[in-house]
């Protein structure tokens, strides 16, 4: 069986949903997601999306062009501006535009739509839904879709992306629920399929967030940019990874060490607690090798300190959060600081897109996390991952509609057939008794990538790190699963996705073994200054004919805004 839309998108989240409810009116739109919309990965950002509404009274002076300069310097200037104003330009009718679809946004008492401070802004310009703005804007869209009546596809997984000829003609899909496996053929393929957190053992990313996309991108032929910037969130509940969002903070929030010290205040003595987040994370680290840290079994810890905001501040801007530190570790935020922790949070880096979302194959469009646009550079302002995702998954709308306007883009068959039978031919090897679990290498990538490849990087950890992965790389080729059964297989989909989590993996490592100076969230004990001389310039991963990374570099994109150091 093969399937044909006009546009195919790849991810149920806010990128894919957004792009979607775009081309729908005019297209045949066909959007397949491995789990159910609703349970996409944007359902977990809590804090809010930015935009320059100036409706917060310590704001009113804020303007889409002060916006796009807090995104240059909060990205220590490896963003491309051109990208940078088109999403900070478009951030207040995406707001709008949502708030008209029925997002319930909080509010300020005269009814205008409340924003909070966010680490690295100037302004108080974080516009949320209490602490759960990832959920009310998800299901608004996933509303819209419904509403549209996109074609959608849950619960299926995409196990292959078909290029031939510089032109994308489709993908290969398993039905989880049957087990079918089948090409889907279209004119244009949009890829929203998250970033790769799982590839680390401590991340807040969900256990869908394997980098898949990312992977199988790159293993047909599309370069990936900057993948060695991976930012680590400050603040994480201890021992479970949980995100304690950037909005306890954004509220008022204290960190404190040991002798119950604001210690951000040495570090950033304007911004505090509101510095960006791979500041604040490695000052958390700083505290905790010098003896200024709380001990637990679980790890040492940095106190969050909310309960000077008030219970009823709590419970009306912050409720989710309770309720997590309430259920999950028993201490209630209103009496007792929450114990946190950084842990891996947001890629950077991905598939290499320009403004329109569009990647160098014809027919191939990415946007959200899983794409490098690049608008967050070297490090992302809380805030921005919503707005890009949406922003972006309704700018590559536009962009598709003008490309197919008149266009003889005829995606064939036949590349589709052959990969298939690649793809099948891979599931009856992994089907063969006898062979490693691909649990036991996921286990272990996770291990090398948070110990080695973490907030603090030096040249011989990174080049052990590099020869553990190449090592597990070489295991997978020994792995096979138990269970044969193609019906609702998750054994089969783990195996599958880990081929794509290792070629993730080597990306990343290699490009921070390769970048000798400290840029945003890229950290390096030896190279402990940015060097703009040398390293101003995007990473650009190809994988080569013996399937190892070719590493290249191009320029950054730089319009108004010429690099100096930042301070906070």
């Amino acid at each position: 069986m093969m399937l044909t839309h006009d546009i195919l998108i790849i991810g149920g989240g806010l990128t894919g949903l957004r792009a979607a409810v775009g081309l729908c009116d005019k297209f045949d739109v066909g959007l397949i997601s491995k789990v159910y919309p609703v349970r996409s990965h944007s359902i977990a950002a809590q804090g809010g999306i930015n935009a320059s509404l100036a409706n917060n009274p310590a704001g009113r002076d804020d303007t889409w062009e002060k916006h796009t300069f807090d995104t240059v310097k909060g990205s220590d200037y490896l963003g491309d501006q051109d990208a940078i104003e088109i999403m900070c330009k478009e951030a207040p009718n995406i707001v709008y535009e949502m708030e008209h679809w029925g997002c319930p946004f909080s509010r300020f008492p005269d009814g205008t739509i409340a924003q909070r401070p966010f680490g690295g802004g100037g302004f108080p310009r974080t516009c949320f839904s209490a602490d759960i703005t990832g959920h009310s804007l998800l299901n608004t869209l996933y509303e819209r879709a419904v509403y549209k009546k996109v074609k959608i596809y849950p619960e299926w997984f995409v196990t292959a992306l078909c290029v031939e000829d510089g032109q994308c003609h489709g993908v290969i899909v398993l039905d989880i629920k049957s087990g079918e496996l089948f090409p889907v053929r279209a004119e244009v393929t949009v890829f929203g399929t998250g970033g790769y957190g799982r590839v680390y053992r401590n991340s807040t990313n969900a256990l869908i967030n394997t980098g898949s996309g990312i992977g199988m991108a790159y293993k047909a032929g599309v370069p990936l940019k900057d993948m060695e910037f991976v930012q680590f969130h400050p603040t994480t509940l201890i021992g479970t990874n949980i995100l304690m969002t950037e909005g306890c903070r954004g509220e008022g929030g204290y960190l404190l060490n040991n002798k119950g010290e604001r210690f951000m205040e040495k570090y950033a003595p304007t911004a505090m607690e509101l510095a960006p987040r791979d500041i604040v994370s490695r000052c958390i680290m700083t505290e905790i090798e010098e003896g200024r840290g709380f001990e637990h079994p679980l790890g040492t810890y940095i106190q969050l300190d909310l309960r000077h905001l008030g219970e009823k501040k709590i419970i009306e801007r912050l409720p989710g959060i309770r309720s997590i530190c309430i259920d999950f570790i028993g201490i209630d935020p209103v009496k007792k600081p929450i114990p946190i922790m950084p842990s891996q949070h947001y890629s950077m880096g991905g598939i290499d897109v320009n403004e329109k979302s569009a990647s160098e194959v014809k027919g191939f469009y990415a946007g959200g996390e899983c794409a490098c646009v690049s608008v967050h550079g070297a490090n992302r302002l809380g805030g921005n991952s919503l707005l890009d995702t949406i922003v972006f998954g309704k700018l590559s709308a536009k962009a598709i509609t003008e490309e197919l306007s008149g266009s003889d883009m005829k995606p064939q068959e036949k590349p589709l057939i052959n990969l298939q039978k690649e793809v099948e031919n891979k599931i009856k090897r992994l089907s063969q008794p006898g062979g490693e679990r691909s649990y036991k290498l996921v286990a272990d990538l996770g291990a090398v990538m948070s110990e080695k490849v973490g907030i603090f990087r030096i040249k011989g950890e990174l080049a052990e790190a590099l020869d553990e992965v190449i090592k597990i790389k070489k295991r997978y080729k020994k792995v096979t699963i138990s269970c044969t059964d193609r019906h609702m297989n998750y054994e089969l989909l783990n195996a599958l996705e880990l081929e794509y989590m290792l070629e993730v993996a080597h990306t990343i490592v290699l490009g921070a073994l390769l970048r000798e100076e400290s840029r945003g969230a890229h950290f390096r004990r030896d190279f402990t200054a940015r060097n703009d001389k040398e390293w101003l310039k995007h990473t650009v991963a190809r994988m080569d004919e013996k399937g190892d990374p070719l590493i290249s570099y191009k320029e950054v994109k730089i319009t108004s805004y010429q690099p100096m150091e930042r301070k906070y």
